[in-house]
């Protein structure tokens, strides 16, 4: 992976927003293309931006802190990967870390996982201080306008959570829902989901998905917005939460698909790089992103 000097700097100068995380229901390809034994020459590609893989690694940033997606443990246990950055020598695991894996098998690369803040991983992509982000990042048209997608890698749903003796707990659509509430800060679970809530309280927005559920394991809030593999995860963190799935109640979200469908983010123009992530996931359908997401979240930390 490159890191010139330049695109360090420039990605120390950039300031982006992210919009959101999420998935869907949506199906995979029926018909997919062969995944790739190994990449293709990197003269190959018709293109006037780097591959990011010439080295035969390939560099991605995720938040080592978004369980089950991603997170940071203190050992390379249940496959683990070292966080380059890591001053502490923390490894990374997760959906994204396993996912990453599969990827870079296909392709005969080696794989290198560094931390970044949530709103600092489009830019790294953008100024190629990383190759790819594999972080739960949903596939909006505004995120699209800087950034190009392989995928969709996961399709889930947008789900609430509150506690096991509040009232809520018996909701059966979101018109039932009320009270104080947040999500993560630049997600369509604060941005897009909260404000349908005609009874919501709607409190600050959290900066991690962990201080999201901090909030209302701690009374906070009377409840939040997340999507179904961040809600499964939390449950095991948190045995006093139950998890409101609204989905087929006709009293749901509103979302569309670009909203909630998950991708890779890659520098816009990085053809041969989408197009040699695009093989191998387009072999994979949504079972299989569910399979390995419940690999994830069965060996995620208690505290993740």
């Amino acid at each position: 992976m490159r890191r010139r000097i330049l695109a360090t700097l420039m990605a120390m100068a950039m300031t982006a927003s992210l919009v959101a995380c999420g998935s869907s229901n949506s199906p995979a390809a029926s018909t997919p293309a062969p995944a790739a034994s190994s990449a293709p020459a990197a003269s190959s590609a018709s293109q006037d931006v780097p591959t990011g893989v010439e080295d035969g690694v390939l560099t991605i940033a995720m938040e080592c802190a978004y369980a089950p997606y991603n997170w940071a443990q203190p050992d390379d246990s249940n496959g683990a990967v070292p966080i380059v950055n890591s001053d502490s020598g923390e490894y990374a695991n997760g959906y994204d870390v396993m996912m990453a894996k599969k990827l870079c098998e296909a392709n005969g690369w080696e794989l290198e996982v560094m931390r970044l803040d949530w709103d600092s991983l489009v830019p790294a992509v953008q100024t190629g201080q990383v190759d790819a982000v594999i972080a739960g990042q949903s596939m909006t048209a505004e995120r699209a306008e800087q950034v190009d997608f392989a995928g969709p890698y996961l399709y889930a749903s947008i789900i609430c959570l509150t506690k096991a003796d509040s009232p809520l707990a018996s909701a059966q659509g979101i018109s039932e829902l009320s009270g104080t509430c947040t999500s993560q800060l630049g997600t369509i679970w604060y941005d897009t989901c909260l404000p349908q809530i005609a009874g919501a309280d709607i409190q600050p927005p959290q900066d991690t998905a962990p201080a999201m559920l901090m909030a209302l394991e701690t009374g906070m809030v009377d409840f939040v917005c997340t999507d179904m593999p961040t809600g499964q995860g939390a449950l095991i963190a948190y045995p006093d939460l139950v998890l409101l799935d609204f989905s087929g109640s006709g009293d749901d979200f509103e979302v569309s698909d670009e909203d909630v469908n998950i991708g890779i983010s890659v520098m816009k123009g990085n053809t041969y790089l989408r197009d040699a992530l695009d093989s191998v996931l387009s072999t994979m359908n949504a079972d299989d992103f569910n399979a390995l997401m419940a690999e994830a979240t069965a060996v995620q930390p208690i505290d993740g």
